[in-house]
């Protein structure tokens, strides 16, 4: 049996809501589960951590991302373009180039990048899925987060027609008949989907939008096999006003109206960015406990604007942080990610708009609730050992009063330990074998060559 007690923190968040959010003391963990919490008597044979000059946080959790783009990172044609031009410029343009030997690289550059911020759990949209490929995306995208230990929900995406905003220099993006892209979620689920709680490989079904990438009559089919298949659903939503404008002339309601016609809202239900939605729609997402994945860099980067993430949450509804593509948010962390959503929402709505509570909140068992794993994304007995130790040894975190908000407020906090269902996977801020100039030098091939 292995036995560990974390000790000596300046404090500990556990992502639940409250008072029972701030806790002091020691963490007591066991074969991988968290025992006790508080002032703790280290017992014999158990390893101990040091924390000191530390602050403890339930393992972070990003809910949309896409890891193939995280070899387009600043792309100069798409650098100061809006969603729809940045969408031609980049991703467009270079996904037929993203190889498998690209995408590997790809995928362990977004870990890599995701687990010194203290992520543990992550949820990748691959929505690349062409006949002419010779490999299979899902497969390499789980194996390399099988290398680094990391909770992976591979969200399974794709389409059966084109996106309007397509076009440009790039390959036309791929799509599949309906049957073929639901069978292939089903077989990518069989092979790969743990149910367990400690279960570290999950599937989602993911069409890209719902908008765009089906046609209407397709939409009760996809929510009817997802749930056949015991499968969260997860796409695109209300990124831009293009979305709403679109709903509104082809099919006369904004799109969460819309979407609620086909059965597609609902506590397994989640979607990313939902920037651009009125009071009636948020009350909506709340009432159903559709999820959002709030990604606000993103959001910013490409000046689509600020979800109502705020609003969602004081009713009581599931949200989330996401951190999108790094093709689209260069600085893809999680705690990049909530130093933004801190100061975003403040900035356009008011000093107390957004608490820094709530944005680990939101990062942790908001994460958790939205996509439906009750064992992680909170510091409590019984749950997963999903711990992130966060080092405040930066001058910018010098000086503060409350230590424990700090990677929020001050952030550019560093990882010191990151467990994962109490294993080990970044020791005293370096991931275990991974060879950091390799990978670079592996991102700088890949690049020049899909630059050429």
């Amino acid at each position: 049996m292995s036995a560990l007690l974390i000790e000596n923190a300046e404090g500990i968040f556990t992502g639940l809501s409250g008072e029972a959010m701030r806790a002091r003391g020691s963490i007591r963990i066991r074969d991988g589960i968290i025992t006790a919490i508080g002032a703790l008597t280290p017992e014999t044979g158990e390893r101990r951590l040091d924390a000191s000059g530390c602050v403890i946080y339930p393992g972070l959790i990003s809910t949309h991302h896409h890891l193939f783009q995280s070899v387009l990172k600043g792309v100069q044609a798409g650098i100061n373009q809006p969603l729809a031009g940045w969408l031609r410029s980049v991703p467009y343009a270079y996904w037929s180039k993203i190889d498998e030997e690209a995408l590997a690289v790809a995928a362990r550059i977004g870990l890599t990048e995701l687990l010194l911020s203290g992520t543990t759990t992550v949820a990748d949209h691959h929505y690349l899925f062409s006949d002419t490929y010779r490999f299979d995306p899902a497969a390499v995208i789980f194996e390399v987060a099988r290398s680094l230990g990391l909770r992976l929900v591979l969200c399974r995406g794709g389409g059966t027609k084109t996106s309007h905003i397509a076009g440009g220099d790039g390959a036309p993006t791929p799509v599949e008949p309906l049957e073929r892209m639901l069978a292939s979620v089903e077989a990518c689920a069989q092979r790969f989907h743990d149910p367990s709680p400690a279960g570290l490989t999950k599937v989602a079904m993911a069409p890209t939008t719902p908008t765009w990438s089906l046609e209407p009559g397709e939409l009760r089919e996809v929510i009817a096999a997802s749930r056949r298949m015991k499968l969260r659903l997860h796409s695109h939503l209300s990124e831009t006003s293009d979305y709403v404008d679109f709903c509104m002339s082809v099919h006369g309601k904004r799109p969460v109206h819309w979407l609620a016609d086909h059965d597609w809202l609902g506590p397994d239900v989640w979607y990313a960015h939902m920037v651009h939605l009125d009071h009636d729609e948020v009350k909506i997402l709340a009432d159903t406990g559709t999820g959002m994945a709030h990604c606000p860099q993103s959001n910013c980067r490409l000046g689509s604007g600020v979800a109502p993430a705020d609003a969602l949450a004081a009713l009581g509804g599931a949200v989330s942080l996401g951190v999108d593509g790094a093709a689209s948010n260069e600085a893809a962390d999680m705690v990049c990610e909530m130093h933004s959503a801190w100061h975003t929402h403040r900035a356009v709505k008011g000093a107390n708009a957004v608490t820094a509570e709530k944005v680990v909140h939101w990062a942790t068992a908001g994460g958790a609730r939205v996509l439906g794993l009750p064992h992680v994304g909170t510091l409590a007995p019984g749950q997963q050992a999903d711990v992130a130790v966060f080092d405040l040894d930066q001058p910018r975190h010098f000086g503060m009063h409350d230590l424990l908000v700090a990677p929020v407020t001050c952030g550019g906090a560093r990882v010191r330990h990151l467990l994962i269902g109490g294993r080990t996977v970044v020791d005293d801020g370096a991931i275990p074998g991974l060879d950091l100039a390799r990978l670079r030098s592996d991102a700088a091939r890949v690049v020049t060559r899909i630059a050429a």
